[in-house]
């Protein structure tokens, strides 16, 4: 896959241009990825479904997981118009909307063929949402110069966390005025209304050397990222890319129930997370991204991360408190999307860094999907961890669970160095 070039005679406004072109793409990635998945166990909780089976919705997103298994059909064969990855993304947002405005038509119970009427859109969902992803990445390392890829890491966790946030909140803020079935057809013509940002996104020039075979496409990724990281190393590089994000990952299908058996009603909920929660994200990627040109790769990883951990200790000192007020809830909701903010910001610069732009889509889809891993099945156990242990002690566990990652970060991302061990240095 060739190096992003600027075209000559591209207008000064070209890097804004781009940088806003993939906070738009970030935020049609982060509302079906992560905005959905904070409305659907409120929405299951609000209905009387037990913790037991909330906790075992993120297994519907295996597909980020696993979707580095048909990464490299979408690099065999790319939609041509309006260029190999927008076609593509185009497409797939048409499907999102459809796909999520079908939630309209179902209602949660405890009925066995309601809930897996529900699982299997949410699995449909993850699909879509998946494959787009995996477009959207690849046409970001494309897209972006070298010198680009700070800001554009900023760029795609600010649109990532808007659109998580503004589909979650504003669903939850329909929800709570004019119930879910009108919430879930507005979030689907969110989708919807994604396509046209989409065409009129820069375009991609053509590849010189597109890739000629399927085999081609699945053998030469993993074999570039083995001769360059060596297999000790890659491990390393794989187990940190799983471990750095999972405080996030346990928290984030628990969030949402918890405010819930806090009292908060959907308006309340929804006006913390749309109005507290967007400002807080906000503040976290552009500090994140001022604060990474100046820090560098390595510091960065380590002081964001250890910002990641506090906002999950927000949450223990909150449940630890018995029942919370208003502004307690707030302050836990406000260090939670500041802090993600942060640890965004650095870890998509991370996956960026690790790849090759020749290979970008199925070796990005490969880190992320290392990472869906550690969101969707290590965060599986966490409604039954509520339940056994209480609130308090969930959310201490959730803090200590970014020790592991500390750990690999010693190994692969020393304090003294300034990028990665095994980080794609060039030709």
């Amino acid at each position: 896959m060739a190096q992003p070039q600027q075209p000559a005679g591209e207008p000064s406004r070209a890097p804004w241009r781009r940088l806003g072109a993939i906070s738009a793409e970030g935020f049609a990635s982060g509302a079906p990825n992560t905005g959905l998945g904070e409305v659907l166990p409120i929405w299951l909780a609000t209905h009387g479904v037990p913790l037991e089976l909330i906790g075992l919705l993120p297994l519907a997103g295996l597909p980020y997981a696993i979707k580095v298994l048909w990464a490299p059909l979408l690099d065999r064969w790319p939609i041509p118009w309006p260029d190999r990855r927008r076609g593509w993304i185009a497409l797939l947002q048409l499907l999102l909307g459809l796909s999520i405005a079908s939630l309209a038509l179902l209602r949660p119970s405890t009925d066995p063929r309601t809930l897996a009427a529900i699982g299997l859109v949410a699995l449909l969902v993850a699909v879509l949402s998946a494959t787009q992803d995996i477009v959207i990445d690849a046409y970001r390392t494309d897209l972006l110069p070298q010198q680009e890829r700070g800001a554009g890491a900023a760029a795609n966790s600010l649109g990532f966390r808007g659109g998580t946030l503004i589909l979650g909140s504003g669903a939850l803020l329909i929800a709570g005025g004019a119930g879910y079935p009108l919430a879930f057809a507005a979030a689907g013509g969110l989708m919807l209304l994604m396509i046209p940002c989409t065409l009129a996104a820069p375009s991609l020039p053509p590849l010189a050397q597109p890739v000629g075979s399927l085999r081609q496409a699945v053998v030469g990724p993993v074999r570039e990222f083995l001769a360059r990281t060596g297999g000790r190393r890659g491990l390393q590089i794989l187990a940190l890319v799983l471990l750095y994000r999972l405080p996030d990952g346990l928290l984030a299908p628990m969030g949402g129930p918890f405010l819930v058996a806090e009292g908060l009603s959907e308006g309340q909920i929804g006006l913390l997370k749309s109005a507290l929660g967007v400002l807080a994200t906000m503040l976290g990627v552009v500090l994140g991204g001022v604060l990474f040109g100046r820090l560098g790769m390595n510091r960065s990883l380590w002081l964001f991360g250890i910002a990641g951990a506090a906002g999950n200790l927000a949450y223990w000192l909150v449940a630890r408190g018995g029942v919370a007020s208003l502004p307690m809830v707030a302050g836990a909701v406000l260090l939670e999307n500041l802090s993600s903010g942060l640890v965004g910001t650095a870890f998509v610069a991370l996956l960026m860094s690790l790849c090759n732009p020749r290979f970008s889509a199925t070796q990005y889809a490969l880190l992320s999907g290392v990472y869906a891993v550690s969101s969707k099945v290590l965060a599986a156990p966490s409604g039954l961890l509520v339940t056994l242990l209480g609130w308090e002690h969930f959310f201490l566990i959730s803090a200590a669970a970014a020790v592991p990652a500390f750990l690999l970060m010693v190994l692969v991302t020393p304090w003294g160095e300034d990028q990665a061990r095994g980080a794609y240095a060039g030709e």
